[in-house]
């Protein structure tokens, strides 16, 4: 009995997280992972495509859990997961997990007054200060449309 509890112990303490991963979603299907660094350096080759990345998830909605942002596979890098309201609501405690996500890849041309509105909803939602200012033009967004996700320890 003694050594029935301590394999069953060895077994559950070494047994790998992604055991105890939660799918959102459509959860995960495609094979070949793409490194969030591919995309950031060639994005009109993923445009429009259905990709499969994974990193360290760094930030959370905190409103509706409706996008998480994704550490790159290099220092300083993250791409944005958002997702449809309602569709796939990402917890809080994902934030510091490690998660996969699967998504299409979009890039988005907006002009200085929607980075504007862009970035003051986002420093609504965390509580800071934002100054219109400091925005002098438009920009180009690239995210992913997440379709599915697994996310490891939540």
């Amino acid at each position: 009995m003694r050594t029935f509890l301590i394999t069953f112990l060895l077994v559950a303490i070494l047994s790998p997280v992604t055991a105890f991963a939660k799918d959102f979603g459509n959860g995960v299907t495609l094979s070949e992972e793409t490194a969030i660094s591919a995309i950031l350096d060639a994005p009109a080759d993923y445009v429009g495509k259905k990709v499969k990345v994974s990193g360290l998830v760094i930030d959370v909605c905190s409103t509706r859990g409706c996008w998480i942002y994704l550490a790159g596979d290099r220092d300083f890098e993250k791409i944005r997961i958002k997702v449809t309201d309602g569709e796939i609501v990402f917890p809080m405690e994902a934030r510091g997990k490690v998660a996969t996500v699967e998504g299409v890849v979009e890039s988005m041309e907006l002009t200085r007054e929607e980075v504007i509105k862009r970035r003051k909803h986002h420093a609504e939602e965390k509580g800071i200060d934002f100054d219109p200012a400091s925005v002098t033009s438009g920009e180009t967004v690239l995210r992913i449309r997440g379709l599915g996700a697994s996310i490891d320890g939540v």
